[in-house]
């Protein structure tokens, strides 16, 4: 069995509170996961993590596939036992980060050739790699093999990309189902399978979209992801193709849209009807000294804060709001202490889990 996906809960705007089964967590949705790239979150402990309330986390195909290797971690037991997190992971497919690679890549139909961002040393990724690597590291759930659509795309551009994630979207979902029960945790789980999700592409044409997602649901994926966003198009667009797409989606499965927001986003999207986002933004702008809080953007490095002894955001209970004062937090960014990445991130991640707390609450309410 893969995941089990129960609705509790709707409203009339398409929001709903649900629960996801996987192997190694029940899972609350709408969610936030928190991106571990390399096996870690930025600068947070998995103790923290789990004291946060995070229940799921994204590790990085790419990444991890370079180092240490996926052989390597499938001998370790799998990345829950490797990076000591008994509870819930996504993997990527790599798609994203080989597209990253624009100037390191070759596209063909049978896959992309890349050369590593370490050590300029060639590999070469196809659909059915990518599930062998997904299926070594163990994730719950593992991502589709895709090639990302950049933007602007013009139609023809976008169009080739889509026949290519089509192609491999049928390709990844076959080679899965021949290979799933070969996760490392397969024993202790018995019973239990890791789920695929398909990723809807076409860039930002509406009709490509449709096509997509049409043609992927007939193949019978265990969940839907958007893909494809958050790479340079406005927010209009995005919110755009969040619209179009959703209601092409079986309402029976899960629904992730990927690499997004700022807070306001994903409360957005979440009361639109979607379960799943992660972003990288509330550590990377924690590490930048950018935290969010419920009066807007602070920039702990403002000379405003120097003798500040009020917390990063009054109306907040994290641990950090609840013993650190900003002045103090300026201080670490502007003396470049490896603890100030460590307080903006555990202050963001927080804030970002304790909006999805919010809305799931609103949405359970909506139902009572």
């Amino acid at each position: 069995m893969s995941l089990e996906f129960n609705v509790l809960a709707t409203t009339a705007a398409g929001g709903r509170r649900a629960e996801m089964r996987l192997a190694h967590q029940t899972v609350q949705t709408p969610v936030f996961m928190p991106v571990g790239t390399a096996g870690t979150v930025k600068a947070v402990t998995q103790d923290v993590l789990e004291r946060l309330g995070a229940e799921i986390i994204l590790g990085n195909t790419y990444h991890l596939y370079l180092r240490p290797g996926h052989e390597a971690i499938r001998r370790m037991g799998g990345l829950h036992r490797f990076m000591s997190w008994p509870h819930a992971l996504l993997t990527d497919s790599g798609g994203f980060q080989v597209f990253s690679l624009s100037q390191l890549r070759k596209v063909t139909d049978e896959g992309v050739k890349f050369r590593s961002h370490l050590d300029g040393s060639s590999h070469f990724f196809t659909p059915e790699h990518s599930m062998d690597v997904q299926i070594a590291l163990g994730a719950d759930i593992a991502m589709a093999f895709d090639e990302c659509t950049e933007y602007p795309a013009d139609r023809k551009r976008a169009e080739e990309s889509l026949r290519l994630t089509m192609a491999w979207a049928r390709r990844s979902l076959d080679y899965h189902s021949a290979h799933r029960d070969e996760v490392p945790w397969r024993e202790e789980f018995e019973g239990r399978r890791q789920s695929l999700f398909g990723i809807v592409q076409g860039g930002m044409y509406g009709d490509l979209r449709r096509e997509s997602a049409e043609r992927l649901v007939e193949m019978g994926f265990d969940g839907y992801a958007i893909g494809g966003l958050s790479v340079g198009e406005p927010r209009e667009l995005t919110l755009e193709v969040i619209s179009e797409v959703l209601p092409l989606l079986p309402k029976d499965k899960p629904r992730y849209v990927m690499g997004v927001g700022y807070p306001d986003e994903i409360e957005q999207y979440a009361r639109m009807g979607v379960d799943m986002m992660d972003c990288v933004l509330p550590t990377r702008a924690a590490r930048h000294g950018l935290l969010f809080t419920s009066e807007g953007r602070l920039n702990i490095k403002g000379r405003q804060y120097a003798e500040d002894q009020g917390p990063p955001d009054a109306a907040c209970a994290c641990m950090v709001c609840r013993r650190y004062s900003r002045a103090y937090l300026r201080h670490l960014m502007q003396a470049g202490e490896a603890l100030s990445g460590i307080l903006n991130s555990i202050h963001n991640l927080a804030y970002y889990l304790g909006i999805m707390e919010r809305v799931r609450g609103s949405l359970q309410a909506a139902r009572d």
